[in-house]
């Protein structure tokens, strides 16, 4: 039985593993009540029993689906008496390879789980965190939304629009004393990282970085930079140090960035 009375709570989308879990186990371990969301039944009961079920509420939530979205929040509502301290937009896929090996259906789906699902959330959960004194929304952007990342182009388009969307309805919102900030991670070992590159190849993503000499950074980092961005009065909360240098390259030397990007990525194999 979850026993969420008289205690902050977080509601996390793509719970079930990489930055969404790690949050979940920081989050508990800190006294919060804790809503576990995602498509993954499996990997949602693992994180559940792992923090403990008087700790969570948990449930099967496709971020695409406004009716799941409404039917979660009602839930998750319910057992909160309505109040809801930080929702955590942090559901996402990736894929990775040049744009003419990715399907446009994948093109699409990744549209509308890493844009539209945040649109989705924000929506469904406002009137619960308007309900909730000093609340907030915390998307999952990524560095690839500060500067376009060849071999990520629609999952870098997608990143930079939560971006653009966080920095425009944290004005808004102020009005609800509700803010919204969001998540700036450098590649982090999550399961996006195990997409794999050109087609047919037997290397993943994060072989690919590595293997080019860029850092991947692990999930701890981002959970402990969520927790700040809960607390904190900041819009942007960057993960890992090559974010931070990414940023200031992107605001004082943009050229020498994308060349830097451009030089670290595989080449097109003819």
């Amino acid at each position: 039985m979850s026993e969420a009375r008289g205690r902050k709570s977080i509601f996390i989308t793509g719970a079930a593993s990489g930055i969404g879990a790690e949050t979940a186990r920081f989050f508990a371990k800190k006294g919060w009540f804790v809503g576990l969301y995602d498509i993954d039944e499996r990997g949602l009961e693992d994180i559940s029993d792992e923090i403990g079920k008087q700790n969570s509420l948990s449930g099967v939530l496709d971020v695409r689906d406004r009716d799941a979205w409404n039917a979660a929040m009602r839930n998750f509502g319910e057992a909160t008496e309505r109040q809801m301290n930080v929702l955590f937009n942090n559901a996402g896929i990736g894929s990775f390879g040049w744009m003419e090996t990715i399907a446009p259906e994948e093109s699409d789906r990744m549209i509308d789980v890493n844009l539209k699902g945040v649109v989705n959330g924000v929506y469904a959960s406002l009137p619960y965190l308007k309900e909730t004194r000093g609340a907030r929304i915390i998307n999952t952007a990524s560095t690839a939304g500060i500067a376009g990342s060849p071999q990520l182009a629609v999952y870098s388009a997608t990143k930079f629009a939560v971006r653009g969307l966080t920095e425009a309805l944290d004005h808004e919102f102020s009005d609800f004393d509700v803010k919204v900030c969001c998540l700036l991670p450098w590649f982090v070992d999550t399961p996006i990282l195990d997409s794999a590159g050109q087609e047919g190849a037997n290397r993943f993503m994060k072989d690919e970085l590595l293997a080019s000499g860029l850092n991947v950074y692990p999930v701890s980092m981002a959970a402990e930079k969520v927790w700040e961005a809960a607390h904190g009065k900041q819009m942007h909360y960057l993960v890992g140090k090559d974010a931070e240098r990414a940023r200031f390259a992107k605001r004082f030397f943009p050229g020498m960035l994308q060349k830097r990007i451009a030089r670290s990525m595989p080449k097109r194999e003819s």
